[in-house]
């Protein structure tokens, strides 16, 4: 531990002294100025006989008005089995608002999130065998089952729609994308693979060697205008928690609002949003405009893998093994922040991340930003127990 401050300081010191170097103020000219010093990183919840886990980089556990944090908890080993639960922040009083799930694995957990402006959280669970996805009222605490036979992946916190697919390893009948209500139940078909295939057929047959293909793990933009998408071939096997359950690849750009194709990318690479919705940044820490297809790099010299953006545009957060460079332990993950104009970056967490949920598939940090950017979110595996913390910009 000494030592990872250690580094962790010497790099700090090393960020700050490339600021110097090349004349930019400390405040408001350096986007980075609330992250060099001054932060505190702590656990968010005990857990010291059970995971503590947010589901993805592509939702925030912070509820929108900054009052909650929303996570998922299991008991068990390997962290398939758990439950629900909601922190005051004001209070750290605990409130279990599920039970009895059945995750897919440790790696995205329930897939819980917020949405309708932060009165409903929606996650998905397997019960007896069907996988539904759930509505739960944080006023009533009330949970009605919104759609069986198909999963959930992330909307926006402030719609009241969030996106549906049929199960990856066995679609059945739903292979479009689809948009539910959360408090309807309206259900709305908003892209069909039978379009998919007509615009991007080729390149499909091309990498699944067949059409018989469903639209997989669909994310919307933050103001919930646009999504995109994988495409997935089934493996042929009711197995989900296996590598082989099927074949996922590709990034489709679909604008909802114009009924339009934006682009095909053949690569995921671990996708977020832009604030704006206009651009995709991804591993490697690489903008994709959406509309001219062009990318440039930010902070190339900061390691990636889970990369997104802070609500004001300036930073992003990403996360990844850092072994190999040499201020990390084998197995060593760290938490980064870097400059979206600038190669800079600095390192505001070093730590173990072999361990955790012993789940079929390793559950990763994960960082993400809260709504007012000055909190950051992630998962560490650096005990037998997988550890929700949050870092705290000096901003506070």
């Amino acid at each position: 531990m000494q030592r990872r401050a250690f580094l962790q300081a010497s790099l700090l010191a090393g960020s700050a002294a490339m600021l110097h170097s090349s004349g930019l103020a400390a405040g408001q000219s350096d986007p980075l100025f609330p992250w060099r010093d001054g932060v505190k990183v702590r656990g968010v919840a005990p857990h010291d006989d059970r995971h503590v886990i947010h589901s993805y980089f592509n939702t925030c556990p912070e509820s929108p008005d900054g009052r909650f944090v929303l996570y998922y908890t299991s008991g068990t080993r390997d962290g398939e089995a758990g439950d629900l639960r909601v922190l005051e922040r004001s209070t750290e009083k605990e409130l279990v608002i599920a039970t009895d799930i059945t995750a897919e694995d440790a790696h995205r957990a329930a897939c819980q999130q917020w949405c309708n402006d932060g009165r409903t959280v929606v996650y998905h669970d397997c019960r007896d065998g069907r996988w539904a996805v759930v509505a739960v009222d944080l006023a009533s605490l009330e949970s009605r089952i919104l759609v069986w036979d198909r999963q959930v992946a992330f909307g926006t916190p402030h719609s009241s729609w969030v996106p549906v697919y049929g199960c990856h390893w066995n679609p059945g009948e739903h292979r479009d994308l689809q948009l539910v209500h959360v408090e309807t139940g309206e259900i709305r078909t908003v892209v069909q693979v039978a379009d998919v295939l007509q615009k991007y057929g080729e390149w499909i047959q091309h990498e699944f060697e067949t059409t018989e293909v469903s639209i997989f793990f669909p994310i919307l933009s933050p103001d919930g205008k646009r999504v995109f998408f994988k495409m997935s071939r089934p493996g042929g096997g009711d197995d989900y928690r296996s590598k082989q359950a099927s074949h996922r690849a590709g990034k489709v750009v679909y604008d909802l609002e114009e009924q339009r194709f934006v682009r095909l990318v053949e690569q995921w690479g671990h996708p977020s949003w832009s604030p704006k919705g206009d651009a995709i940044f991804e591993k490697g820490n690489f903008v994709l405009d959406l509309e001219t297809g062009r990318s440039r790099r930010c902070a190339p010299s900061c390691f990636s893998n889970h990369p997104s953006i802070a609500p004001d545009g300036r930073v992003f957060v990403t996360d990844a093994d850092v072994t190999k460079r040499n201020y990390g332990a084998p197995g060593d993950w760290a938490i980064g922040v870097g400059s979206m104009t600038a190669d800079e970056f600095v390192v505001i967490d070093v730590f173990g991340n072999t361990r955790g949920a012993t789940s079929w598939r390793h559950n990763h940090p994960h960082p993400v930003f809260s709504a007012d950017g000055k909190w950051i979110y992630y998962n560490v595996n650096a005990g037998p127990w997988t550890e929700l913390r949050v870092a705290s910009s000096s901003a506070q």
